[in-house]
């Protein structure tokens, strides 16, 4: 699949002004809202060429006038339209109201919205935009759900109704598009929390906007991508294992064993040097006949971990580690180690409950559930802004931290961010986090920084379940770990 999206990632605040920067340097607000309307429109008729019958459904704002102008163009085209006007047509002003003007000239038929109206062909909703500030009220959030529950093809101008365009929040209620035009700038919401279950397929125009007046805008983030991405350097032909470091995987208590084990495979896999693994002494053979590449000790207790952890130049701490004392104890120990670590799983949710401090080198790798307890919050909390806990994390943390879930979010203390929008649903299946902790511990090992390690590390990830997770349901956390290898080398090729 080609990726025609561009990286940039903005708050809707940000686009506004740059639609002002844009105004302010020769470009009227009408021509810019009548090229959405055509960009809205060339999408449509790609997406649905032979639908004929169209609904538009207005609100109030700069969103409503897309949705007119789009009625007009659909009118002058031969189409059935109807616009269902949600609140009074003659509220609108500027340009949205030139837009109203140009669909009564076109013929278009304008209704007022009543519950029970008749909704045929292609939808569009020009609701409400970017514009909405708070919970989605009546008549807005009736009309929404007559547009969910219609069973016909929804486009969404801009972004869907409802969904909140910085965290992806749903207000209340959002509509369920087929398909999103969004235009300007990207924004984050339409990638992480709700906004992929919402979007539909997404399209992007720059409504020809002036390069230099979007590079005056910084981004809120970046979409990691083929230009975003980290790269690790060709090797050197003289190059020996030494040179790319050695991962040790601490953890796996009595019944966990699996978790540790795959992070060190993936480890193996994404070109450490070395890999060990410090686990129970009753994994250690299941773990030599599953993979005798990994130098796998036996540990029951700190007295057997000192050596392994001074030799490392990387620890990945948690995958499977527990809560119980055994845990704790190895913990406690890698704490005491400033050198590159990775805490995920257990070691999150001792350090959440104030066990253990974390040591200055090092990456947090936390679901929604770890980041709820390490900010003392809710999981809700976390999901209603996303962006905002991963930025949290960083702070309060003073590392590069990792968000999983649809729309995985890297934050470093220094403000970068960065949102991987792949992956599939088939990954959602127990052990692919152990996986991830174990990649981004090789990367680090490797040379790569560790927001620049994360970023890699969670799009080959997602890229690895996308392939396979189009052979369907079932996909086990190991069956990535040959397809990250090929595409680790497709990116960064082993040799020039």
């Amino acid at each position: 699949m080609t990726d025609t999206l561009p990286a940039a990632l903005f708050t809707a605040a940000q686009v506004r002004e740059i639609d002002a920067r844009l105004i302010a340097a020769g470009t009227p607000g009408f021509e810019l809202m009548q090229r959405a309307a055509h960009a809205a429109w060339r999408a449509l008729r790609r997406r649905w060429p032979e639908a004929g019958v169209l609904t538009v459904l207005a609100g109030r704002g700069n969103n409503a006038g897309d949705g007119y102008l789009i009625a007009a163009l659909a009118q002058r085209a031969g189409w059935q339209v109807r616009v269902l006007a949600v609140g009074d047509p003659q509220e609108l002003q500027g340009d949205a109201a030139l837009a109203l003007g140009e669909a009564r000239q076109a013929g278009v038929a304008i209704e007022a919205w009543h519950a029970g109206a008749l909704l045929q062909g292609v939808l569009v909703d020009a609701l409400l935009g970017t514009g909405i500030a708070g919970e989605v009220r009546e008549p807005y959030a009736s009309a929404i759900t007559a547009m969910n529950v219609s069973d016909l093809p929804v486009l969404a101008v801009d972004l869907p109704s409802g969904l909140c365009a910085d965290t992806g929040r749903i207000l209340g209620c959002a509509v369920r598009a087929d398909l999103s035009v969004s235009f300007i700038g990207l924004k984050l919401g339409l990638f992480t929390g709700e906004g992929p279950d919402r979007v539909g397929a997404l399209v992007f125009d720059d409504l020809q906007a002036a390069a230099e007046v979007l590079l005056q805008m910084h981004p809120e983030g970046l979409r990691l991508c083929e230009s975003t991405l980290p790269r690790l350097a060709p090797r050197s032909p003289t190059a020996h294992k030494g040179s790319f470091g050695q991962v040790l995987v601490i953890g796996g208590d009595l019944g966990t064993g699996g978790a540790a084990l795959l992070s060190a495979e993936a480890a193996l896999r994404c070109g450490a040097g070395m890999v060990s693994l410090a686990t129970r002494p009753q994994h250690v053979t299941a773990s030599l006949v599953r993979q005798p590449e990994i130098m796998c000790h036996g540990v029951e207790s700190t007295y057997g971990l000192t050596a392994l952890v001074e030799r490392a130049d990387v620890l990945v701490v948690g995958p499977g580690l527990g809560q119980a004392p055994w845990g704790r104890s190895l913990l406690s120990l890698a704490a005491q180690r400033q050198v590159s670590q990775v805490w995920d799983a257990d070691a999150l949710n001792l350090l959440a409950t104030g066990a253990v401090a974390l040591p200055g080198e090092c990456l947090i790798t936390p679901h929604p559930g770890e980041a709820a307890r390490l900010l003392k919050t809710s999981v809700a909390q976390i999901q209603a802004d996303r962006p905002g806990a991963v930025r949290a994390l960083a702070t309060r943390y003073g590392c590069t931290a990792l968000l999983k879930g649809a729309g995985t979010l890297v934050a470093s203390p220094d403000g970068r961010l960065a949102l991987c929008d792949r992956g599939h649903p088939a990954m959602a299946s127990a052990g692919l986090g152990d996986v991830l902790a174990g990649m981004v511990g090789a990367l680090l090992a490797q040379g790569l920084a560790p927001f620049e390690a994360a970023a890699l590390a969670v799009w080959l990830h997602a890229r690895a379940g996308e392939r396979l997770g189009r052979q369907g349901r079932g996909l086990a956390a190991s069956d990535l770990l040959v397809e990250i290898r090929l595409l680790l080398e497709e990116h960064s090729p082993c040799l020039n």
